[in-house]
This record gives C-alpha cells, sequence and structure tokens, in this order.
C-alpha cells in the first residue's frame, strides 16, 4: 500500500520525543508499505519570524511571505523541521530521506497574487508534480519526508507552498491507496468547538458545500481542499485524522477520523 501523509506542524510534538505518528510510520514501513510524509511547520516558523520581527499576516488560511520571511521559511522547513523528522525516523530504524519540493524539480508553483484582496508574497500555487524523485526513493526502500516548498515556474527562486496543498497533490501524482492529513482534531467538526458536530464520514458534494457556505474555514479550507484534489486525481481513499496514539492507526483501517468519500 502507498501511503502519502501530511504531518501538520500543529500536531506535531518535539521528533525526540515519543511521536505516536512517527512510531505509526515506522510500524507500517515495517509491514512493507510505500509511505511519503510531506510536513508543515507552522508553529516552527511563526517563532523564528517572530524572533526576527517579521510576522507575516495569514490571508484565506495562508501565510503572506515577503523576501526576508522566505528566508527564514526556507531554513527553518529545511534545515531545521524536515531534519529533525529524517533523524528521529532514522532512530526508528527507517531509512528516511529528507527533500524539499524544489529538489528534482519535484514540485513547481507559480505565485498566487491577490488573495482576498491581499498580496501573499512568494506563496505558490502548484503548477506541476513531478513525482519522479518520490518514485526513485520508494523504489529503494526509502521514506521521503518532505518540506512544502516549490520552485517557481521561471526558476528564480523558491516559492512557499501550503503543505496541505502540497501534500494533496502528491497524493494524486503518486496515485495513492490512501492520503492522510494528520492534524490537531480527532475528526472534522461541522462547528469548531462542538465536539458533537464531529463527521465520521463526508461526501465530497457535501465537503464542497461546506466550503462554499463557510463551514469548513481557516486551517481546515486548506486540508479538506487537498483532500478533494488528491481523490479527484486518483487518490483511492482520503482521511482526515488527529495525532493521538493509535489515531493513524485507526484513520487507515477505517476506524477513525474523518473519510472523505467520492
Amino acid at each position: 500500500m502507498l501511503i502519502v501523509l501530511k504531518y501538520g506542524g500543529n500536531a506535531m510534538g518535539s521528533p525526540d520525543l515519543a511521536d505516536p505518528v512517527l512510531d505509526a510510520v515506522a510500524a507500517r514501513r515495517n509491514a512493507g508499505d510505500r509511505v511519503v510524509l510531506v510536513h508543515g511547520g507552522g508553529p516552527a516558523i511563526d517563532a523564528a519570524l517572530a524572533a526576527r520581527g517579521l510576522e507575516g499576516e495569514r490571508i484565506g488560511g495562508l501565510r503572506s511571505t515577503s523576501a526576508a520571511a522566505l528566508e527564514v521559511v526556507e531554513a527553518v522547513l529545511t534545515g531545521t523541521v524536515n531534519k529533525a523528522l529524517v533523524r528521529a525516523l532514522l532512530r526508528r530504524g527507517v531509512a528516511a530521506v529528507g527533500l524539499s519540493g524544489e529538489d528534482g524539480g519535484l514540485l513547481r508553483a507559480r505565485p498566487i497574487g491577490l488573495r482576498e484582496g491581499k498580496s501573499l508574497g512568494f506563496v505558490g500555487e502548484t503548477g506541476a508534480v513531478d513525482p519522479a524523485p518520490l518514485l526513485t526513493l520508494l523504489d529503494a526502500g526509502f521514506v521521503p519526508v518532505v518540506a512544502p516548498l516549490a520552485l517557481a515556474e521561471d526558476g528564480s527562486s523558491a516559492l512557499n507552498v501550503n503543505a496541505d496543498t502540497a501534500a494533496g497533490l502528491i497524493a494524486a501524482a503518486l496515485r495513492a491507496d490512501v492520503y492522510v492529513v494528520v492534524t490537531n482534531v480527532d475528526r472534522v467538526r461541522r462547528r469548531l468547538n462542538d465536539p458533537a458536530s464531529e463527521l465520521a464520514t463526508v461526501d465530497a458534494a457535501s465537503a464542497r458545500a461546506y466550503l462554499a457556505d463557510g463551514t469548513f474555514d481557516g486551517g481546515m479550507r486548506p486540508k479538506m481542499e487537498s483532500v478533494l484534489r488528491a481523490l479527484e486525481g486518483g487518490t483511492r481513499r482520503g482521511v482526515i485524522c488527529g495525532a493521538a496514539p493509535g489515531a493513524l492507526e485507526a484513520a487507515l483501517a477505517g476506524r477513525g477520523g474523518t473519510e472523505v468519500t467520492p
């Protein structure tokens, strides 16, 4: 089974400590599954930007990124978060290789431009995915750990790409058996602070309606959009789940999280 896993920065603990998600990745890899892990890094980026007085605004769930902020984002994602995850997987006996979407031309993007009337700066809208670097690593027995940066279509710079967007497109390009978004809630909710509104399943048509009427908003919007994009591209299953012990295994087994059906 080929699994593409998006590990959100808000769900991520310290890779130096116990991490049930990485434990589950190791278990799946040891069982013979092929895994691609695409990670975020929002809290680490926020802290690094704040330390430099470069806090960026979030517009439509996406982080606006100036040229100065891009340098910090690239350093944190590829140099700090990515390598910490690689080390943590290696300690679990998993042959992991870290890369960004720039490497091998994996992700190419164009600037998004305006969102809600405001410029997002160096934020990319992915235009093409070349899965060859990932397939090469997977065929060699490695777990690719992907930082969500893309190469500008003209090759002039890196672009910051939302990790959910990047992961969904990668899942589609690989025609993954299952695409799982690991976040900081156990299930998608119709009302943010109401656990009783959790959804065990939601079909694609309903999900699009919830996106249109604002039910799925903020950080959940790009997550749900990425699942829909993955399914449209040929991924067989899409699930959004939490990061607690056992949550990922339950989601893969169809017993947990929110399953998004075509």
